[in-house]
């Protein structure tokens, strides 16, 4: 049987709706400050990705350089893509202030972790695996 019958694991379905949405998100630190390194940006994956499943979203690529991250979400329609940053921003800075204190503190970010813009990307157009690649080819801090 040709590839175009089989199912497509990314299509997500409801009662009422098939979906496929995916978005590139990217956060910086507040003031571009070098924070994370590399067990800092283990343990804000893992923050982001039990996020990820309480809002019922998947988190499939997670990476990121001293100043900022890059998440790629799959995420179902009821959930306004804002809220969604909102929460993984606002619970991985809580937990990552309480966990590495020192290191936070020594780079000068004040009391806000994140900066308050973001980065939010449709990847509609653009095959997932060239997303991936990307995401994944970002220099990991040692």
């Amino acid at each position: 049987m040709s590839s175009r019958w089989e199912p497509d694991p990314d299509i997500r379905r409801g009662n009422y709706v098939t979906h496929n949405l995916h978005a590139h998100l990217v956060f910086l630190t507040k003031h571009r400050r070098e924070v994370f390194n590399g067990d800092m940006l283990s343990r804000c994956e893992a923050i982001m990705r039990d996020m990820c499943e309480s809002f019922g979203a998947q988190l499939h690529e997670f990476n990121g350089k001293g100043d900022h991250v890059h998440l790629l979400v799959h995420y179902p329609p009821k959930i306004a893509l804002s809220k969604l940053v909102n929460s993984l921003k606002g619970v991985s800075s809580r937990y990552l202030r309480a966990e590495y204190t020192g290191r936070i503190n020594r780079t000068g970010t004040g009391s806000v972790f994140w900066s308050p813009s973001y980065l939010a990307g449709s990847c509609g157009g653009t095959p997932l695996s060239i997303v991936k690649d990307y995401i994944d080819n970002q220099k990991h801090p040692a």
